[in-house]
């Protein structure tokens, strides 16, 4: 398990989040945090805002949304499991979560893929359809 920090049990919202593994790095959670895509107790924050025990965060990337609330401070970047036990997510978020993944799966991605660039295939089979027809 991950110890957590020594000196309080206050750390910085984007160490939390690249310890526990919402971003790849803690530059991509700063980030992240300056563009609003973070909020602390319903507020955006800036990236040196301290969180503890408690806090409940969302966290927004693309359509998706996820609400945390943040079980563990810590710090240090660990393993996969020991970075899911610093949160838990909320009833609302992983229902929101779960309608949404049963849309796309209902869908069949058409929506996603409609505003995509042909594939090479696709494209080979247009020229073949134009130069036949």
């Amino acid at each position: 398990m991950i110890p957590p920090s020594t000196t309080t049990d206050l750390v910085r919202i984007d160490k939390w989040l690249w310890a526990a593994r919402f971003y790849k790095t803690r530059s991509l959670a700063a980030e992240a945090v300056d563009a609003g895509h973070i909020k602390v107790n319903g507020s955006r924050c800036k990236r040196a805002r301290s969180i503890r025990t408690g806090d409940r965060i969302e966290i927004t990337r693309g359509a998706d949304t996820a609400e945390v609330i943040v079980a563990e401070v810590s710090a240090q970047r660990g393993p996969a499991p020991n970075a899911q036990a610093m949160y838990a997510e909320s009833a609302e978020s992983l229902d929101r979560k779960e309608h949404a993944r049963a849309q796309r799966l209902a869908t069949g991605g058409a929506a996603e893929a409609s505003s995509a660039r042909p594939t090479k295939r696709d494209r080979r089979r247009l020229e073949r359809w134009r130069n036949n027809g």
